[in-house]
Formats: C-alpha cells, structure tokens, sequence
C-alpha cells in the first residue's frame, strides 16, 4: 500500500464511529479519536487532523462518509 493509500485508509479508520453527515469543519474534529490532535502516519508522511483541517473549504461540508472526507483530504494534501 503506498502512502496515499495508507494515510485514506487512516483517515477513514478514524471515522469509523462518526455520525454522519458531518455539518461543519468542529463536528469533524470532534469525531476524530483524539479531536485535532489524532494522527495518520505513513512512510514519513505524518498528516494531523488540525493540518488536514487547513485544506478544507466551507463548500466541503456536509460529508456524508468517511471515505468522502478521506478522499478531499488527501486530493488537497497533495499525497
């Protein structure tokens, strides 16, 4: 699994529990584990989910799965 892969793969694992859909860029931060501090690491890639935050727009939301809101992070990060 390459590292695009594997972060998506993190990314949706950590969202697994979320209630969706998820209205705004707070309710995502609350359901990750550890809030903005829960963290994807692959390779020497290390993404958070306050940086992941950062690429987010207003027009994102809502999101409706965890593989939605995996797919816009990573597509924004450049991985």
């Amino acid at each position: 699994m390459n590292v695009k892969d594997e972060i998506h793969a993190q990314i949706e694992g950590a969202l697994k529990n979320a209630k969706f859909p998820i209205n705004t860029p707070e309710e995502l931060l609350a359901a990750m584990p550890q809030g903005a501090a829960t963290k994807c690491k692959a390779g020497d890639v290390e993404l958070t989910a306050g940086d992941a935050g950062k690429v987010l727009e207003a027009t994102d939301f809502p999101f409706k799965s965890a593989k939605q809101v995996a797919d816009v992070i990573v597509q924004r990060a450049g991985l």
